[in-house]
């Protein structure tokens, strides 16, 4: 690197360049936008090195990962020799698809396997894992001077994914409560909103919608008026995970809860108010109306390549999978803009359920420091950067990469509304469920009710006396109610 280059890198390093007047200096020495950040991502593992914590401590030593195939996996891979000058080690991993990636990890971590020292998880998985005594409390190292590098700076990180991987492991227990376990580092995560074709909205002249009501109208505006497509895509498989995007996001911004939390501690549903009853059976004519043929088939992978191949209007689910379908060979690349939403019309602002890719440590591994020190660089400011800057790492969980404008002007310009909508969006965003072990079993039983209610197998009130019936006898059963 020749001097002027260094010094302006160095400069920016420094802060008193900005971002942008570095790449645009870097620019016009010839160097292009994709050099010149390999070049600063460099710079910053040099300055980390240089901050008085000790990164060799444990040269020479080698942690593996058990890994989802991802986004966010091919980011930290692309970033590993900088990880590995910065510290001496080696990383290894094993990387699965999802539809088996969380069979692994449970083998893994059931058997009592040392194979591996740390894994990719879902925050909502925490709440198995952690009480089961096979991933660590996080927090002995986040907070311990000699484990943590100065520059870490864990109140970065947005506080509602922070708190939202953090529980007491108390059925019911607050996320993120003074006495909670830090279960897993969040590492990227997905917001709930709205993700649309802007052309196909102006064929049926119809604006963006704002609320559940007008989502309604607008989805089957939308089908009427463009050939050959339905209106809104969202999930409808008989999973957990139907219950937990966009419906959920909708749900709670009317201020409904998945279940009740007496003052003694006891659990009891709590889906079967008027008010969830009215929710309910908006969304269920949406679905009915507006929804894809085969909705009760789909899961995020269907949802997103509809919206994706110009299949559907909307979608209202996870921000990231529009992201991803406004790119690469989608016949919708470069189509398709973002919108907050706030189902209620009466709420001051989105307050989106969240998915949450996290990183835990095994409590099996046999080399507990030295995974933490992989665990806050995967985590850190440099990487989460380096990620959203020249990588598909979104959405980051740090507040200080989201005030990048590098970062900002690159949604911007490709994914018009995308910052907007996740500044509005992100002071409400958090996981929206009650904490407890039964998760999986009774959110499966929400969706499968849900086709039910759309197929007309039951009306929407019979239903939802049903299922909260069902819900509260479970509980009881697992001594929980």
């Amino acid at each position: 690197m020749y001097d002027k280059e260094k010094q302006l890198i160095d400069a920016y390093m420094r802060g008193t360049v900005s971002r942008r007047s570095m790449i645009k200096g870097l620019g016009a020495m010839g160097m292009t936008a994709a050099t010149a950040s390999v070049l600063v991502n460099a710079a910053a593992t040099r300055a980390l090195a240089q901050s008085g914590f000790d990164w060799q401590k444990h040269s020479g030593t080698t942690v593996k990962l058990l890994l989802n195939k991802h986004p966010y996996t091919d980011a930290m891979i692309a970033n590993l020799d900088n990880f590995k000058a910065l510290t001496g080690m080696d990383v290894v991993y094993d990387v699965f698809p999802e539809d088996v990636y969380f069979d692994k990890v449970t083998a893994a971590l059931s058997s009592g396997s040392s194979e591996y020292d740390a894994f990719m998880t879902g925050a909502y998985m925490t709440w198995t894992y952690g009480p089961a005594g096979w991933i660590d409390d996080l927090n002995e190292y986040i907070f311990d001077d000699a484990k943590t590098n100065p520059d870490y700076n864990w109140g970065d990180m947005l506080e509602g994914v922070r708190k939202s991987c953090a529980w007491n492991g108390q059925p019911g227990g607050e996320l993120g409560s003074d006495d909670a376990k830090q279960w897993c580092i969040p590492w990227g995560y997905e917001q709930n909103n709205l993700t649309y074709n802007g052309a196909m909205l102006a064929n049926a002249g119809v604006a963006v919608p704002t609320n559940i009501d007008e989502l309604v109208e607008a989805a089957a505006a939308a089908q009427a008026g463009n050939e050959g497509i339905y209106g809104i895509g969202v999930r409808g498989s008989r999973s957990w995970a139907t219950i937990h995007p966009g419906f959920l996001s909708g749900y709670s911004n009317f201020d409904q809860k998945d279940l009740n939390v007496s003052d003694d501690g006891k659990l009891s549903a709590a889906m079967n108010t008027e008010v969830s009853k009215e929710f309910h059976r908006k969304w269920v004519k949406m679905i009915q109306d507006s929804g894809a043929p085969d909705w009760s088939t789909h899961t995020w992978y269907q949802v997103g390549t509809d919206v994706g191949a110009g299949k559907s209007a909307m979608i209202y689910d996870a921000d990231i999978l529009g992201y991803f379908m406004n790119g690469g060979g989608n016949a919708m690349a470069g189509e398709l803009a973002y919108a907050p939403f706030a189902a209620n019309p009466a709420a001051s602002a989105p307050t989106p359920n969240i998915w949450i890719w996290s990183l835990s440590m095994s409590t099996f591994s046999r080399q507990k420091d030295a995974t933490w020190y992989f665990l806050q660089w995967a985590s850190g400011p440099e990487h989460g950067l380096f990620g959203a800057s020249q990588m598909d790492f979104v959405n980051p969980v740090r507040s200080s990469v989201w005030e990048d404008a590098g970062f900002r002007k690159r949604l911007s310009d490709a994914y018009p509304g995308y910052v907007e909508m996740h500044d509005v969006s992100a002071p409400g965003a958090s996981i929206k469920f009650t904490a407890q072990p039964l998760f999986f079993d009774l959110t499966t039983e929400w969706a499968a009710t849900l086709q039910k209610m759309v197929a007309n197998q039951v009306p929407v009130d019979e239903g939802l006396d049903e299922l909260a019936e069902s819900v509260d006898a479970q509980l009881k059963d697992a001594g929980l109610g």
